[in-house]
C-alpha cells in the first residue's frame, strides 16, 4: 500500500457557543444585588495550517470526524464561560477543499504556516448582566450561544513544483528525474511503473535549485478516465513550466506531443497557458527512420521542423549518456525566471462528487477480483457425497445428547 495519499472525505464540525447566564445576585445585607449573569465561552474553529514539512494526506487518512470543543456557559458574578479548543488540522501546502455535498471550491492553503479558518466557532450568549436597563433592572432571560457549523470537505493535495513532466508511459520521465535529482523513482519497463507522483530538487549552477514533478503517465482518453485518469492530471495544475516528454523511438512524434496537449485542454484549458517545452527523450537507442515521411530521428540537431510546427522549444536529450541534458536545464531555467510564468493562478472548477474516492476503487477492484478468483474455486471445488443422506441420530446417544 502507497504511503502517497492526495485525497480525503472528512466530516467537521466546529464547536457551539456556550449559553448565557441568568442569575441574580444574592448576598447578605444586598436584597436587591441586580443581575449578574456572565456571558458563554466562544466555541472552537476548525482551522487549517499550512505546513511544508507534510507531503502527503495520510495523516488524515483515518480521521473521518473532526471536531472542535464547545464553548462554556457562563456563570455567576459575571464568569465567563470557558472558550472551546480550536481543532488545527495540518495540511501540506498545496491542498485544496471543496464541498463533499456541492463539489464546489472552498478555499486552498499555498504557503507555509498559511491558516484558513475552514469553520467558525459559534459566539457565546450573553448573559443577564447586559440586558439591565432602568425600566428593567432585573431581567431574567439571557441569550442562547450560536450554533456550531458542520460540513462535509474534500481536500485534494496538488503537489507544488515548478517543473512537471507529462508524457505517455515509459517515454523517459522517471528516468529523467532520477538523473537531474537524488529522487529515486521505480523504473521498469513496463507501463505506469509510477503510481503516484514524484517530486525532486533539481541543481543548476551556482547553488541554485528548481522543484520537478513527475506524474504517472497519460494515455488517449486520460479526460474521461481511462488509465489513471484525472487522479494525477491536477499535479500538474500548479506547475510553472510544463516538460513534454515524447521518445525518439516513437512513429509520430508530432502526433503524439498533439495527444498529449488535447488531454490537458479536455482536463483544464488554462494548462495551455503555461510554458511548453518538448524534449525528445532515449536519443541513445533511436534509429534512423527508413520512412522519410517519420518524424523519427538520431540526430540531436535534426528537430527544427518540429519545433516549427508546433510553436514550442524542443530539445533532444538521451538520460543514459547525459547528452542534452545541460541545454535542457538551460531551457528550463530560462522560461521559470520569465516574469510571465512567475505567478500561478488557477480557478478551481467543482469536482464530481459522485467519483469514488480512489482509495475506495482500487479496495472494490481488489474485492472484485477476489469474488472472481473465489467463484473460479468453487466451480472447480469437487465435493464427495454429494447426495445427502438421512442422519441416523441413534448412533449419537449416550454421549450427551438427550435421549
Amino acid at each position: 500500500m502507497t504511503n502517497f495519499i492526495d485525497y480525503v472525505k472528512i466530516y467537521c464540525r466546529s464547536g457551539k457557543g456556550g449559553a448565557g447566564c441568568m442569575h441574580l445576585h444574592r448576598a447578605k445585607y444586598l436584597p436587591k444585588g441586580g443581575p449578574d449573569g456572565g456571558d458563554g465561552g466562544k466555541g472552537g474553529s476548525v482551522i487549517l495550517h499550512g505546513n511544508r514539512n507534510l507531503w502527503t494526506l495520510l495523516h488524515l487518512k483515518y480521521q473521518k470526524h473532526i471536531m472542535a470543543t464547545d464553548g462554556g456557559r457562563g456563570g455567576q458574578s459575571r464568569s465567563f464561560g470557558k472558550d472551546g479548543e480550536d481543532k488545527i488540522i495540518e495540511v501540506p501546502c498545496g491542498t485544496v477543499v471543496y464541498d463533499g455535498e456541492t463539489g464546489e471550491f472552498i478555499c486552498e492553503v499555498k504557503e507555509h504556516d498559511e491558516r484558513v479558518v475552514l469553520l467558525k466557532g459559534g459566539r457565546g450568549g450573553l448573559g443577564n448582566w447586559h440586558f439591565r436597563t432602568a425600566t428593567n433592572q432585573a431581567p431574567r432571560y439571557a441569550q442562547p450561544g450560536e450554533p456550531a457549523q458542520e460540513r462535509t470537505v474534500i481536500m485534494q493535495l496538488k503537489v507544488l513544483a515548478d517543473v512537471g513532466l507529462v508524457g505517455f508511459p515509459n517515454a523517459g520521465k522517471s528516468t529523467l528525474l532520477s538523473v537531474v535529482s537524488a529522487a529515486k523513482p521505480e523504473i521498469a519497463d513496463y507501463p505506469f511503473t509510477t503510481l503516484t507522483p514524484q517530486l525532486g530538487i533539481v541543481s543548476y549552477r551556482d547553488g541554485r535549485s528548481f522543484c520537478m514533478a513527475d506524474i504517472p503517465g497519460i494515455i488517449e482518453g486520460a479526460s474521461e478516465g481511462k488509465g489513471l485518469g484525472l487522479r494525477f492530471l491536477r499535479h500538474i495544475e500548479r506547475n510553472a513550466v510544463l516538460l513534454f516528454m515524447v521518445p525518439a523511438t516513437s512513429e509520430d512524434i508530432v502526433g503524439e506531443y498533439n495527444i498529449l496537449l488535447r488531454e490537458l485542454e479536455n482536463y483544464n484549458p488554462e494548462l495551455l497557458t503555461k510554458a511548453r517545452i518538448l524534449a525528445i527523450s532515449k536519443m541513445d537507442i533511436a534509429q534512423p527512420s527508413a520512412s522519410p515521411d517519420s518524424s523519427a530521428s538520431s540526430d540531436f540537431s535534426d528537430f527544427s521542423d518540429i519545433s516549427e510546427k508546433i510553436g514550442i522549444p524542443v530539445l533532444p536529450i538521451s538520460s543514459l549518456t547525459g547528452e542534452g541534458i545541460a541545454a535542457l536545464k538551460d531551457a528550463l531555467w530560462e522560461e521559470l525566471n520569465k516574469e510571465q510564468n512567475q505567478v500561478i493562478e488557477i480557478s478551481h472548477a467543482p469536482i464530481d462528487i459522485n467519483e469514488p474516492m480512489p482509495n475506495d476503487q482500487m479496495v472494490n477492484d481488489q474485492i472484485n477480483d477476489q469474488m472472481v478468483n473465489d467463484q473460479m474455486v468453487n466451480e472447480t471445488t469437487i465435493y464427495l457425497n454429494e447426495v445427502e443422506e438421512e442422519w441416523d441420530l441413534d448412533k449419537y446417544k449416550g454421549i450427551g445428547w438427550d435421549e
